[in-house]
């Protein structure tokens, strides 16, 4: 029996991970900025950031609350797969994880990472950390296929949607005539050039946008933490909010954080701290939609992505125009540097 004849006997969940104290802080940012050329002053400046919030990441917390929600679903669906879960750059961290799958008998999982979009970060990066991690934990470690990208899935637009018409609700808008910023993470060009992250965040917002009838939106991004020298995907937020009221008074604003599936530090600190201290300022009333966290129909979309994958579901959901993405990624896909080798995931 080859890998690939194995069956799926588990989930793992895959994030990012974020300190859980103040004394957590400098080392998870160590990890995580490991072989990038950011400057130590946005390094001290993030940690300034996590600090004002006690040194603790919510997005642990969210990963817990996320896979008892999994596990529910999963249970109530007759799905029987153990639910892991693995961070990048804190713990649990994924040879930690992988030690207690091999341990307790697992021998090939189904992965859903925590970025809905493709990209070197959201993508690769993480399939290059678990190959790392499954030869560090050597012979025996579980095999680790990862789910296709859901950016596109009706049960995602749909919570999307809902999220962005209780924003208009909250501050009495129309949404014919009221401005929505779909925000996600900027990357290097470099990086967004090899890869489709632009193509599905568009697709993703546009979608969005029609399912509430929104009309007047844009993608803007945030959060960016290379050198001044090194071209960002652009506008930030907060300089496309500026230029907006600039040219024609802007009154009420929606801002969707749609790179983000839960409230972790740069929805709290870019969104609701800058952004929201902006439009203050100006006399906007900016409301900042919810991320989807573990509402039902985010929950929903990951199980139905795992009844694709192991044959309890014929149809692969998909709207608009790109279509269901592939469920493995091409060797060259979201490379980063041409020094990275071939590879599948």
């Amino acid at each position: 029996m080859t890998d690939q004849d194995l069956p799926y006997d588990s989930f793992l969940l895959v994030s990012f991970g974020g300190p859980e104290g103040p004394d957590d802080v400098m080392p998870f940012l160590e990890n995580v900025l490991r072989g990038k050329n950011v400057p130590h002053e946005r390094m001290l400046e993030v940690a300034e950031h996590y600090k004002s919030f006690g040194g603790v990441s919510p997005i642990n917390q969210q990963n817990r609350e996320l896979m008892e929600a999994i596990r529910g679903e999963f249970q109530a669906n007759g799905i029987d797969l153990p639910v892991y879960w693995g961070n990048r750059n804190w713990n649990p961290l994924f040879p930690d994880t992988l030690r207690q799958m091999k341990a307790d008998g697992c021998k090939r999982a189904i992965a859903f990472f925590t970025s809905m979009f493709s990209s070197y970060s959201g993508c690769r990066q993480y399939r290059e950390n678990i190959i790392a991690a499954r030869e560090e934990v050597g012979e025996g470690a579980p095999i680790v296929d990862k789910l296709r990208m859901g950016f596109n899935h009706p049960d995602f637009i749909k919570t999307l949607a809902a999220s962005v018409q209780a924003s208009l609700d909250e501050i009495q808008a129309n949404p014919s005539d009221t401005t929505v910023l779909f925000t996600a993470h900027s990357i290097p060009l470099s990086m967004a050039d090899n890869c489709d992250y632009v193509k599905q965040l568009g697709e993703a917002s546009r979608l969005v946008a029609e399912a509430v009838g929104v009309i007047d939106w844009r993608l803007v991004y945030q959060s960016r933490s290379g050198p001044p020298q090194q071209p960002w995907l652009e506008p930030d937020i907060c300089d496309a909010i500026t230029e907006m009221d600039d040219n024609q008074k802007i009154d009420r604003l929606v801002v969707m954080p749609i790179g983000f599936v839960s409230d972790h530090m740069e929805v709290l600190y870019d969104l609701d701290d800058e952004a929201a201290k902006l439009c203050r300022q100006r006399g906007i009333q900016m409301s900042r939609a919810a991320t989807p966290g573990i509402n039902e129909g985010f929950v929903s979309m990951i199980r139905k992505l795992v009844e694709e994958r192991i044959g309890r579901r014929d149809q692969k959901d998909a709207e608009g125009l790109l279509g269901p993405w592939h469920d493995v990624c091409p060797e060259n896909c979201c490379l980063y540097t041409p020094r990275r080798p071939p590879m599948r995931g």
